[in-house]
C-alpha cells in the first residue's frame, strides 16, 4: 500500500473535527470542548488524553465557530522587557504559535522603562485583556506583581525564581541546571573558574550562582580559585565582565556565564585576545538560545525550553481565566525539565 502524500496528510489533519478528537481520546465531544475552553472541571489525566489527541490530529478549534457558539476568543496580554533578543524571539514564537492553535488573541506590549512597569500593566489591563503572560524580568517586578494582585487578573509568570500565591508559574530548576554545568567542567579537570552573574533584579541569577558554587564546594575547590563578576544578561555586560576575568594573572581555565549572550561575548573576547576556545579556555552559557548554536565554537549550555514554556503559558493563562471565573482551586505551579547540551566550547583543562 502506498504511503499518503504530504498533501493528503495535510488534508486529513486539516479536516479533523472535534468528534475525531473525542473518538481518539475516548471521551465525549463535550469533554473535548471543556478542555479547549480551559475549564477547570476536567481531570488532569483526561485533559492529557485530549491534548495528545489534539496534537496527533493537528486539530485547531475554529475561532469563527466558537464566536457563533457564543464563545468569543480570549484576549491575552503579553508584557515584556527582556534584554536578550534571542530569549525574547523564542518566547514570542512559542506564544504566538499556541495562541494561533487555541484561537486566542495576544496583545503584545513592551515595557520601555522598569520603573514604569506598573503603569504599563495598568494601561494593558484597561484594553480589556482577559489574562496576562509575564516573562522575565517582569514576572518578578514588585510593581507588576502588586498591580496583578490588586486587579485580581488571571496571570502566568514564566521563568521566575519562585512560585507565587497570586499567579500561576512555569519555571525550571535553575540551581540543579547550574550544578550540572559545574560538574561537566569539573569532570574535564578544571580547577580555576570565572563566573559572570546575571542581573540582580532576577532571582534566577542568584540561583544559578548558588547551584554552580555548590558543585565547586562539593568538589573541594577553594574560594580563591573562583572569581565572580557582575553581568546584566546583555552581550555588552558579558564583554566587560569577561575582560575583567581574563585580565587576571591567574586567569580561569573555565568561565560560566549566566546566559548565552554573555557567554557569546566571552567567546568573542577570548578570540580577540588570541585564546583558543576550548584549548585555553572553556566557556559555558545558559538558556540555549539561537546564538548558542550559531557562534564558533558552538556553546555548551543548559537548554531551557523557552518556546515550549511560552506555549504552556498560553494554555495555563486560559486555564487561569476559567479558574478565576469559577472561583475554583489555586493557581498551578509547573516545573519544566532542562537539558545539559554539550557542544564544542568546552574541553579538558589546559595543563
Amino acid at each position: 500500500m502506498r504511503e499518503p502524500t504530504e498533501r493528503q496528510r495535510r488534508r486529513t489533519t486539516q479536516s479533523a473535527t472535534i468528534r475525531d478528537v473525542a473518538a481518539r481520546a475516548g471521551v465525549s465531544p463535550m469533554t473535548v470542548s471543556r478542555v479547549i475552553n480551559r475549564e477547570t472541571t476536567v481531570k488532569e489525566e483526561t485533559r492529557a488524553l485530549v491534548e495528545k489527541a489534539i496534537t496527533d490530529l493537528n486539530y485547531a478549534p475554529n475561532p469563527a465557530a466558537r464566536s457563533l457558539a457564543g464563545s468569543a476568543p480570549f484576549r491575552i496580554g503579553l508584557l515584556y522587557d527582556n534584554p536578550s533578543t534571542g530569549y525574547l524571539s523564542e518566547f514570542l514564537v512559542g506564544a504566538l504559535d499556541e495562541s494561533s492553535r487555541t484561537g486566542a488573541q495576544v496583545v503584545i506590549e513592551k515595557c520601555a522603562e522598569p520603573e514604569l512597569a506598573g503603569a504599563t500593566l495598568t494601561r494593558l489591563l484597561r484594553t480589556g485583556v482577559d489574562g496576562l503572560i509575564l516573562p522575565p524580568p517582569l514576572c518578578e517586578s514588585p510593581q507588576v506583581l502588586a498591580e496583578v494582585k490588586a486587579s485580581g487578573a488571571a496571570a502566568v509568570g514564566v521563568a521566575p525564581g519562585m512560585t507565587s500565591p497570586d499567579m500561576a508559574t512555569i519555571r525550571i530548576d535553575n540551581e540543579a541546571a547550574a550544578f550540572e554545568l559545574a560538574q561537566h567542567l569539573l569532570g574535564l579537570g578544571h580547577r580555576r573558574f570565572g563566573i559572570i552573574k546575571g542581573h540582580p533584579n532576577q532571582t534566577v541569577s542568584q540561583q544559578r550562582l548558588d547551584g554552580f558554587m555548590t558543585a565547586l564546594k562539593a568538589a573541594g575547590i577553594p574560594q580563591e580559585a573562583v572569581r565572580v563578576e557582575q553581568g546584566y544578561f546583555t552581550y555588552r555586560s558579558g564583554l566587560e565582565a569577561a575582560d575583567r576575568l581574563l585580565a587576571s594573572d591567574e586567569r580561569p581555565t573555565a568561565i560560566f556565564a549566566a546566559n548565552d549572550d554573555m557567554a557569546a561575548a566571552t567567546a568573542g573576547l577570548a578570540h580577540r585576545l588570541g585564546l583558543d576556545v576550548p584549548g585555553d579556555l572553556s566557556i559555558v552559557g545558559f538558556d540555549d538560545t539561537s546564538i548558542a548554536a550559531n557562534i564558533w565554537p558552538a556553546l555548551t549550555t543548559v537548554h531551557q525550553p523557552i518556546a515550549a514554556m511560552a506555549r504552556a503559558a498560553v494554555d495555563l493563562v486560559l486555564e487561569e481565566i476559567r479558574r478565576k471565573r469559577d472561583g475554583a482551586g489555586e493557581p498551578r505551579q509547573l516545573m519544566h525539565p532542562h537539558t545539559l547540551i554539550v557542544r564544542d566550547s568546552t574541553g579538558p583543562a589546559p595543563k
